[in-house]
């Protein structure tokens, strides 16, 4: 599949960077932890991944257990902590920063929101990898390189699949606001598309956000194509359609067993997969490169991770690999 041969480039492409101390040097001592975050792997390296994500996401916990499975693999000890909170997660920064990490990999939806202690931690010598979102500053940050997907490009791919597939009008559904990276998916989406509407909804309320795209729906029966932006919104989308009888196509962005059984049954026309387990896994892998062998990753530019797509053609393959953690 096209997504997988992206990944299988990205690790290969760890090894031919050239040796380099762009985004800092890291420091070298060892640390036992992150604030009590989850730990995992050992080693003389730490490696703190400090996520905009709340507890129990699945979404994050795909991320969790690539950063984790790396960490074992390259005998590092990886830390995760999160909170959707932009002044709290800056805390976690600066608390990774103070336990003398070696590597922060780091989210960015509210990216201003984190600038200062992004930058805080580069001045002290701690080396920046951002992922999944905010890959627009990145670079303007000080950042050694992003692991994600450009939003507005898989959003304009997104745009374009709904157009062939026949929808004439279509709703994007935001689920966080003030999330820049959600934003860019819907702008790119109606780039291609020709126009749609966004819809906010609440991620904390799933029953709402059904309630609130069904009402949509009944309100404007022309709307005939669905774009969410996770999948658990995805489900609630299906249900809404199915109470306000309506035959519009529904897509999500990101991959689960559910999403994965959608498509195979037709509920969902497609997916678009970002590939989490890698966004935890590659800034792992490069983090050990840097502080051994002196290697920056990405040359200055993004890593991609995605964006491929999910139909029928290899939802049952992708599906294997969603149920086990690692898609």
């Amino acid at each position: 599949m096209k997504f997988r041969k992206l990944a299988v480039a990205a690790v290969a492409a760890s090894a031919l960077v050239v040796a380099g101390c762009s985004n800092g040097d890291p420091a070298t001592s060892s640390s036992a932890g992150n604030g009590g975050a989850a730990k995992a792997g050992g080693g003389d390296i730490t490696v703190a991944v400090v996520t905009h994500a709340a507890p129990g996401d699945a979404f994050w916990d795909v991320v969790k257990s690539g950063a984790e499975a790396a960490g074992k693999q390259e005998n590092v000890k990886v830390t995760y902590a999160g909170d959707p909170d932009p002044a709290k997660q800056s805390q976690l920064i600066d608390n990774a920063v103070a336990q003398k990490v070696q590597g922060i990999a780091v989210s960015m939806a509210n990216p201003d929101g984190l600038k200062e202690s992004i930058q805080r931690a580069i001045a002290a010598g701690v080396p920046v990898i951002t992922i999944n979102s905010g890959l627009e500053k990145s670079k303007e940050f000080g950042a050694l390189t992003h692991v994600g997907q450009s939003e507005e490009l898989a959003g304009e791919g997104a745009g374009e699949k709904f157009r062939s597939l026949g929808a004439k009008k279509m709703l994007c559904v935001i689920h966080e606001a003030g999330n820049i990276g959600l934003e860019s998916r819907c702008s790119g989406a109606k780039k291609t598309f020709g126009g749609g509407q966004n819809l906010q909804v609440d991620i904390s309320n799933v029953a709402d956000a059904q309630n609130t795209i069904k009402s949509a729906l009944l309100a404007d029966p022309s709307i005939d194509g669905i774009l969410t932006l996770n999948d658990g919104i995805a489900k609630a989308a299906v249900a809404a359609r199915k109470e306000a009888n309506s035959k519009a196509l529904i897509a999500t962005f990101d991959v689960s067993s559910d999403v994965t059984d959608a498509v195979l049954v037709g509920d969902i026309a497609f997916a678009v997969d970002q590939q989490p387990y890698l966004q935890g896994y590659l800034p792992v892998v490069f983090f050990a490169l840097k502080v051994r062998n002196g290697n920056d990753v990405g040359g200055g530019q993004p890593v991609y991770s995605g964006p491929g797509y999910v139909t029928k053609d290899n939802a049952a393959q992708v599906k294997k690999f969603a149920a086990t953690g690692t898609r």
